[in-house]
């Protein structure tokens, strides 16, 4: 009412399902499968740990394209924001998740969207000292955007519209990602949480078998869009 806090509103840049709640964050202890995950994180770290022993630099998170444009992103084919991918444009990633049984184990509690080529999507984000992801928005506003954090030294935090939250290993951070938002790591260490997605709870099962047909569609004149971080 001061004019002294600015007002943040969902503005996904694909597609705006209207009506929903224009809520930032979501707290832990609305989600009955929150809790499963989170009491699998030290399992978790540790496939974390095995993996970036013989893996320690990850692909960037936001690569250059083939087929479209390039993303107008800071952190463009710049691996100190780097992923590692469980599930990828709707399918495993067989590797990975042959490498990780207890990351994919510890998904099956989460009801992700399925929608061919475009979810599920589940990954490893990594964020290396002193990296700033810049304010940006998400493609939907149809989901929650969810991070387990594995590996959260303090100096590093979300924003997400007018509040900011730390990370704090093996407690779940939820929110919408649809409104601006922007993480950064101000530590001299290696931040990592594993990143995936839900459905929104306001959206009913009819809904979601709706929506999931008609981004299926949608996908179907062109190659789908991808989440850039921009």
């Amino acid at each position: 009412m001061l004019g002294k806090r600015e007002i943040y509103l969902q503005q996904p840049s694909m597609f705006y399902f209207p009506g929903l709640p224009q809520r930032a964050f979501y707290e832990r202890d609305a989600f009955e499968w929150v809790a499963p995950m989170e009491a699998m994180t030290d399992a978790i770290v540790s496939e974390l740990e095995a993996v970036r022993a013989q893996e320690p630099e990850f692909a960037p998170y936001v690569e250059t394209p083939a087929d479209r444009p390039a993303p107008n992103n800071p952190l463009r084919d710049d691996a100190r924001w780097g992923a590692l991918y469980f599930w990828r444009s709707g399918g495993p990633v067989a590797e990975n998740a042959a490498r990780c049984p207890t990351v994919m184990a510890a998904l099956t509690h989460v009801p992700m969207p399925q929608v061919a080529g475009r979810s599920p999507i589940a990954l490893w984000s990594l964020l290396k000292p002193g990296t700033h992801i810049q304010p940006h928005h998400g493609l939907l506003n149809t989901r929650l955007i969810c991070h387990l954090p594995l590996l959260a030294p303090a100096g590093c935090a979300l924003r997400v519209g007018a509040e900011t939250r730390a990370w704090t290993k093996g407690e779940m951070l939820l929110f919408d990602d649809s409104i601006e938002h922007e993480a950064w790591n101000r530590s001299a260490e290696t931040r990592v949480v594993l990143l995936f997605e839900t459905w929104r709870p306001e959206i009913d099962t009819d809904e979601r078998a709706a929506l999931t047909r008609l981004f299926q569609a949608i996908d179907s004149f062109g190659p789908a869009q991808v989440d850039t971080g921009g």
